[in-house]
């Protein structure tokens, strides 16, 4: 992987991740399971097409400017925005997706471990 991850654009607006962000990733694509055959001795694969996800990343919170709200709002559009990922080695991936699950801001740290999701994979730009 190309490091933590430094900033993270959600619908054209910036977001700085903490400096130890090191959440999950799934970058999309297909998930496989192996299902045995009645000889137990041959079998096959079912693919599932999936999306990629991102989870466990906290992101810094202005209250000043607004971020939550926007957040939320963008939550609450439920439809896919462009979202794009910088990582400490210069790497960008990106794709089109949206908040899932609870947005919530730590008042003691100013961060809120976000769910990112969306369609087909999150890719290389």
């Amino acid at each position: 992987m190309p490091g933590s991850l430094v900033d993270f654009s959600i619908n054209g607006r910036s977001f700085k991740c903490a400096a130890d962000a090191d959440g999950n990733t799934d970058m999309g694509g297909y998930e496989n399971e192996f299902q045995a055959n009645g000889d137990g001795v041959t079998g096959r694969f079912i693919q599932t097409a999936k999306g990629w996800k991102f989870s466990g990343i906290n992101f810094a919170i202005d209250d000043d400017n607004g971020d939550q709200e926007f957040l939320q709002d963008v939550a609450n559009g439920g439809k896919p925005v462009p979202m794009k990922a910088t990582y400490s080695d210069g790497t960008i991936r990106g794709g089109k997706g949206n908040i899932t699950g609870a947005i919530e801001v730590s008042s003691a740290s100013g961060t809120a471990p976000l769910t990112l999701e969306g369609p087909g994979k999150f890719q290389k730009q």
